[in-house]
This record gives C-alpha cells, sequence and structure tokens, in this order.
C-alpha cells in the first residue's frame, strides 16, 4: 500500500531542476518538467558517491527516457525506474508523485510488518 505526502505545491518547484524534500525522514529529489508537465521523485542518494545530490544532477533524457544525471560522477538514473542506465545492477528507490489542485504529492511504500 502506498501512503501519499502533500510535500509542495508545482510553483514552488524549480523548472528543469531538482529540489530536495524530506518525506517520512528520507531525502526526495523532485524532478520538474514543466514541458510535459512531469514531476518525477527518487531517492536523492548517489549509491556511487555517497552523498545526497541527486537533486542537484542536471536532467535530461537518454534515447528518450528521462533521467538525472549524478554531479558526483555522472552516472545517469532513469527518473521513473531509478535504474542506472551505465549499470543495470545498481537502482534507486523511485516514487510516484500526482499533482492534485497544483500541489504534489509523492508515494511512500507503507512499510510492512
Amino acid at each position: 500500500m502506498t501512503i501519499w505526502f502533500d510535500v509542495c505545491a508545482v510553483e514552488d518547484l524549480q523548472p528543469n531542476s531538482g529540489v530536495c524534500v524530506l518525506v517520512q525522514n528520507q531525502q526526495i529529489a523532485l524532478f520538474y518538467l514543466p514541458a510535459t508537465e512531469s514531476v518525477y521523485a527518487v531517492h536523492n542518494f548517489d549509491p556511487f558517491g555517497l552523498a545526497n545530490v541527486l537533486a542537484r544532477g542536471l536532467i535530461g533524457d537518454i534515447g528518450g527516457q528521462p533521467m538525472v544525471a549524478s554531479p558526483l560522477y555522472k552516472q545517469h538514473f532513469h527518473l521513473t525506474t531509478g535504474e542506472c542506465f551505465e549499470n543495470s545492477s545498481v537502482r534507486i528507490p523511485a516514487y510516484p508523485v500526482r499533482i492534485d489542485n497544483a500541489r504534489v504529492s509523492v508515494g511512500i511504500p507503507e512499510p510492512s510488518v
């Protein structure tokens, strides 16, 4: 089950850039692409650089797939799956996002007991 958390207004996001939000004590990088009216959410932790920096990464696409490039070692992560383009065995958490009444919500899986 997914628990939805209201994190900000769409107008709080930087177009074509990332921001970091704290949800349930997790740093989550949000990326807003106004051309497609899309917001993506992935964990902010770069597993190669071992630092919370992905919100500062460059966004774009590889083969039409939305991605963020880590600002440290430049690995590319898919914004919807979290998979690393250069090493498919490495994946960061990706989260569902919804926009309702110009508010952005991020879905976090409910912890299993």
